[in-house]
């Protein structure tokens, strides 16, 4: 199909930018890979009246680790992310879910901070990042205001963005000394939506037990989830078998997943307690084998 008439503004900076929108309220859409507005679009399940390609903003593309966090811009997109040495070396659980992403084309043109925008409780980043306990930080008229991840993710595809603001930075704590994180999917064929998939990111003292866990899902409920309980369940604890499996299953329990093509309710659930052992049981080996 071909997409409804709109008007393209392609500003030179964000201050620029942040004003088309104010202008232009709902009717405003901003792009920068588009790899989930465009489709949208040629199936008229989006009309904006006015396209905001950010793409020439310059200085919208860093990545940089700096005082303790891990600064994401809106213009780093998941091919970077997975190629990146800083990634790769301190953010295992970033660089497995970059490599997961759909497929290279996607992932050459995409942007983390447009999927999270997207807000599709299948997409990998909202999962890993839950974990990773990001904050975003969003650009209006009226300046910045920060939000932890898992309140910007409303709903399917709802955020807490209003029409005129911009994503401008996504914030991930720098990993503590004896940390570990992990990304696993389980999909029907590679590029494929994930069935279920699992993010975790887990920390160490030195006996050995956790210090601090986060555990995020993906296409199990309206929006990415945190499995608190789970988390809360792995505070203190070494990782022994029964402990992982205990976790495991109270990760099941935090999802809400519906039956569809991919599989059952059931066979969701157990594939997330399956995942999760399996990611804590990867992280925490990477942790303590730093």
């Amino acid at each position: 199909m071909i997409p409804a008439a709109f008007d393209y503004a392609a500003p030179g900076s964000l201050p620029e930018a942040v004003e088309l929108l104010r202008r232009h309220g709902e009717e405003a859409k901003v792009i920068a890979g588009g790899q989930s507005l465009i489709p949208a679009m040629r199936f008229r399940l989006a009309r904006p009246g006015v396209l905001v390609d950010i793409q020439r903003i310059p200085g919208l593309d860093f990545l940089a680790e700096e005082e303790g966090v891990l600064r994401i811009g809106p213009l780093v997109r998941h091919a970077e992310m997975e190629a990146s040495p800083l990634i790769r070396d301190r953010y295992p659980l970033l660089a497995e879910t970059a490599s997961v992403v759909a497929d290279p084309l996607v992932r050459n043109l995409g942007t983390v901070a447009g999927s999270l925008v997207h807000a599709d409780p299948a997409g990998d980043w909202g999962a890993a990042l839950l974990a990773a306990r990001a904050r975003v930080v969003l650009t209006g008229p009226g300046g910045e205001r920060e939000l932890a991840l898992e309140d910007f993710l409303v709903d399917t595809f709802t955020t807490a963005i209003s029409p005129d603001e911009i994503l401008t930075e996504i914030r991930v704590p720098a990993p503590a000394p004896r940390s570990g994180g992990a990304y696993l999917k389980i999909e029907r064929k590679v590029g494929d939506f994930a069935t279920a998939a699992v993010g975790v990111q887990v920390a160490f003292d030195a006996d050995g037990r956790c210090t601090a866990a986060g555990v995020g899902l993906c296409a199990v409920g309206p929006t990415s989830l945190r499995a608190r309980e789970a988390e809360a369940f792995l505070a203190g604890k070494r990782f022994e078998p029964e402990v992982l499996e205990r976790a495991g299953e109270l990760a099941a329990a935090a999802s809400s997943p519906v039956a569809d093509t991919r599989g059952s309710e059931a066979y969701k659930r157990d594939m997330v307690r399956i995942l999760t052992v399996r990611a804590l049981a990867r992280a925490a080996e990477r942790a303590l084998a730093a």
